[in-house]
């Protein structure tokens, strides 16, 4: 194993990941049913190098690669399409998952894409889309493709209803790229159920038009909150009030509103730098969510709304959502220098927490999708410089590593739970693999 940089500041470093969610990570994994009594976690020890170097993981986990990029095969023909990217868990009985699975592929990749069969297909020009994977464990069973012909499927979401939302993170049109045969930057539904009547792809245009990368749903009120990972002008969060807020597969397509964040007096919120900070929000209707002349972000005034460099994982939970800002730079046009904030969004109060803010130098850097357990416990996926983590954090704010990505330096992406919390499914983009990883969670 090399030593790098971030190897030499992991001693300084862990005062740098300040995070103060009070009361959501002390049963991250010590809540589990093996456990007798819930306790503070305090992570595993140090990871064990893995003698194949895919993996390290600390003493007594495993894990089990079990679909590869372009060297296995899905059911019915055709490779594993490449750049595995969001995902989600879906209960399917016992013991057994359904994972819906983002290919972030871009017109003229040399990956494997989605292969296009019959019924999938939104665009032929383009490659990325979703497989889906049933399995056991840590044991497959099936996997097939579930949506084609997209653009740079990038993260998104689970419903409450149980399908997924898969985010385009881009805004090409046939204007922009001559080879695609429609418009893009769409967020298309996906159900591993079959339940939807037409299971063509439609895309849920009311969503907005604009660089997606992430989706999370107030189960209460079917109000969804999404990410937009853009620049100049930096990209927005916004909430989309539908038009049926009871829900269901296919409901989404029946519209809404589409509006963005406005923290007032404060135009980016890079510049906050004090845990526990708070600020009041507001919402500001967005005029044309197609975008038909104007980028969305480019539509609304910087008076009137509040950027986030990097805007990338959301997710719902309890009663909150949480918002990912991956990095900031002054060189970038950013209000200041950050390399991870977490901010906790309360609908109810309208206001916006800072939980975590990454300075330079520390251990972890550049946080980007964001899962957390059945238990309550945040994992962050890094897609930073250098070596890449799975990372948790205590509630006293100590972050504690969970997975090491030892073949290279490439993003982790996608960590979802399965539902009695015993496997944590993951992919690692680079390397176009789907992992589980089990062992002791009780023990930290």
């Amino acid at each position: 194993m090399s030593v790098n940089r971030r190897q030499v500041m992991a001693g300084a470093g862990t005062a740098g990941l300040g995070f103060v969610l009070a009361g959501a990570v002390d049963a991250v994994f010590a809540g589990t049913a093996n456990a007798a009594s819930p306790k503070a976690f305090r992570g595993y020890g140090e990871l064990v190098a893995d003698p194949n170097g895919v993996i390290d993981l600390p003493k007594g986990f495993r894990y089990t690669v079990f679909s590869r990029a372009g060297k296995d095969t899905l059911n019915g023909g055709g490779a594993v399409p490449a750049s595995h990217d969001g995902m989600r868990a879906f209960p399917a009985g016992p013991g057994r998952s359904l994972l819906v699975r983002n290919h972030e592929l871009s017109p003229g990749t040399k990956d494997p894409i989605v292969p296009q069969r019959p019924g999938l297909v939104y665009d032929p020009a383009a490659p990325g889309g979703t497989t889906t994977l049933a399995v056991e464990g840590d044991k497959l069973l099936s996997h097939v493709p579930s949506l084609a012909g997209t653009y740079r499927n990038c993260a998104g979401g689970g419903t409450p209803w149980g399908t997924w939302l898969s985010c385009e993170e881009t805004e090409a049109t046939p204007a922009t790229e001559a080879v695609l045969t429609k418009k893009h930057g769409y967020v298309f539904e996906v159900d591993p159920f079959g339940r939807l009547h037409d299971a063509a792809p439609v895309p849920l245009t009311a969503l907005g038009r604009f660089a997606h990368e992430a989706v999370a749903v107030d189960p209460h009120t079917g109000i969804l909150y999404l990410t937009e990972d853009a620049a100049k002008p930096y990209g927005l969060v916004y909430r989309f009030l539908p038009r049926n807020p009871r829900g269901g597969p296919g409901t989404l397509r029946a519209g809404g509103k589409l509006q963005a964040l406005q923290v007032p007096s404060t135009r980016d919120l890079s510049i906050v730098r004090d845990l526990g900070t708070k600020l009041n929000v507001t919402w500001v209707d967005v005029p044309d969510p197609d975008a038909t002349t104007v980028s969305v972000r480019a539509q609304l005034d910087n008076a009137k709304v509040t950027r986030v460099p990097k805007a990338e994982g959301i997710f719902w939970s309890d009663g909150v959502v949480y918002i990912v800002s991956s990095y900031a730079k002054t060189s970038e046009g950013a209000a200041a220098n950050h390399v991870g904030q977490v901010w906790r969004f309360e609908p109810r109060r309208s206001t916006l927490e800072l939980v975590l803010r990454l300075e330079p130098g520390g251990r972890f850097d550049s946080p980007d999708n964001i899962g957390i357990s059945p238990f309550g416990g945040i994992v962050l996926c890094e897609d930073g410089d250098g070596e890449n983590y799975l990372v948790a954090p205590s509630e006293d704010g100590t972050p504690y590593p969970l997975a090491r990505n030892a073949a290279s330096d490439s993003e982790w992406a996608g960590a979802t739970f399965s539902a009695d919390g015993r496997w944590l499914y993951a992919n690692v983009q680079g390397e176009g693999i789907t992992v589980a990883i089990t062992g002791p969670w009780w023990r930290g």
